[in-house]
């Protein structure tokens, strides 16, 4: 009997055996038991996003010199950047209290009144996945934000009236991934906007190593910089694959991270040298092996990995498109000349498998 498509497409090598993606951008409990000892305490330790911090901090200053709490502020752009690390920063700049919840667990107005109430002057209050707010939660939270007050609507029909409640003055920070999610209306009440893209090697060679400094781990420049190439220009990324080179350093090496000791144990996760994991290749070995190069719609690649297309979209597809490994045409994706040789294959070489998907 031969193989199935599935398997000759990922080949022992591409197997998917691990339950979570090591260089997946997104939170995981891992993440957040470290992510407060290893967080910058103040704008100085914070590594990158020169211009937004830049800009934070006078509107910061501004602010405190007129004795009053700063405008809202919305960032947005990938996970794993440093939108949560940034309102922290915000708060402790200002003195103020830091009141951090997400949009997912705000289901209805109720969920918000208690918190929006005990807020002091000049809190922050940190909404992450600020996109995934409920309409009624987000109308609700309208008058909040531009007028300091919560709108009750009391009994029906023409008994109905609205009693406004005061709250005080409080710094709304929300974070999103996908900005176009957000409705203009809220969208526009937020005064300071700004979009945090992606590392430069270099930048993440000091997270990195400051990183390594706070956890007692010994590393040489070289180590630093075969972690950070590897981290998809995401610091979130950079330390959770710190943390295993450093288990692998204490086992199997005599502790210190070199370059050498980082690359065999980032090897041994299927992380290659650009950063791809197993899914990343299995992801372009599809376009190539199973559709000839492209163009291929995403469902059918997701068809194909029996994964979910909307997970391929956000989680895989931004990194292969960001190094120039696929494009997106108006027929599908496809895989560019880069991706090829990537994966030691000659352009042409491999031809589209004809027989049906199962």
């Amino acid at each position: 009997m031969s193989e199935t498509p599935r398997k000759r497409l990922l080949g022992p090598e591409d197997a998917r055996d691990l339950p979570e993606r090591i260089v997946s951008a997104e939170d995981t409990l891992e993440d957040e038991v470290y992510g407060a000892s290893l967080r910058p305490r103040r704008f100085d330790e914070y590594v990158g996003q020169e211009r937004v911090v830049e800009n934070l901090r006078i509107a910061i200053d501004a602010a405190a010199r007129r004795g009053e709490p700063i405008e809202h502020v919305l960032f947005y752009g990938p996970p794993g950047l440093g939108k949560t690390t940034l309102a922290a920063l915000i708060a402790r700049e200002l003195g103020a209290n830091f009141r951090p919840t997400s949009g997912p667990t705000l289901e209805k107005p109720k969920d918000l009144v208690g918190i929006l109430t005990s807020l002091e002057d000049g809190d922050v209050l940190f909404i992450d996945e600020i996109h995934r707010l409920g309409r009624v939660v987000e109308e609700f939270l309208y008058p909040a934000m531009e007028d300091f007050q919560i709108d009750f609507v009391v009994d029906r029909g023409a008994y109905a009236k609205t009693i406004k409640l005061p709250l005080k003055r409080f710094t709304l920070v929300g974070a999103t991934t996908r900005a176009g999610m957000l409705t203009a209306p809220l969208r526009e009440r937020f005064g300071i906007v700004h979009h945090l893209d992606y590392y430069a090697v270099e930048e993440l060679e000091r997270i990195v190593t400051r990183s390594a400094g706070v956890l007692g781990v010994p590393i040489d420049p070289d180590g630093a910089r075969t972690i950070a190439r590897r981290s998809r220009g995401t610091p979130r990324i950079a330390n959770r694959l710190l943390r295993r080179v450093r288990d692998f350093a204490e086992v199997r090496a005599d502790g210190t991270i070199t370059a050498d000791v980082a690359a065999q144990a980032l090897a041994r996760e299927g992380v290659d040298e650009l950063g791809l994991d197993r899914l990343d290749r299995a992801f372009l070995r599809t376009i190539i092996e199973q559709y000839g190069g492209g163009p291929v719609g995403i469902a059918a690649i997701a068809a194909t990995l029996t994964e979910d297309a909307e997970t391929l979209e956000d989680v895989v597809e931004p990194y292969l498109l960001k190094t120039g490994f696929v494009v997106r045409t108006a027929s599908g994706r496809k895989a560019t000349s880069d991706a090829y040789r990537h994966l030691a294959l000659e352009p042409g070489a491999v031809r589209a498998r004809q027989e049906p998907l199962l």
